[in-house]
């Protein structure tokens, strides 16, 4: 990759510092910056919500049950997703 290049790609990326379970984490990517902050306080929110409802498991226990309950619905989601592009490919196409 060229010099240039490589600047501007690192031009692109943001870099945020975010709190998650207690933990501060620095955050680098092309999304804006409120984004970011809106992915890091939902899945605060989900660890919280999984250690309120078992206090005995250890951070590590609870970020993967939250990354299975994410994905969980996330593989839900692209289904249901799938299933209703399937459906608008099937209706007719309107005529102006």
């Amino acid at each position: 990759m060229k010099q240039k290049e490589k600047i501007k790609q690192n031009e692109k990326k943001n870099k945020l510092s975010v709190v998650i379970f207690d933990e501060e984490y620095v955050i680098k990517g092309e999304a804006e910056q409120e984004y970011i902050e809106k992915v890091a306080s939902f899945v605060d929110k989900k660890m919280e919500q999984i250690s309120h409802a078992n206090s005995l498991l250890s951070p590590k226990q609870i970020a993967v049950l939250v990354s299975l309950n994410v994905t969980d619905e996330l593989l839900r989601l692209r289904k249901d997703y799938d299933e209703l592009i399937k459906v608008l490919n099937g209706l007719p196409k309107v005529k102006n």
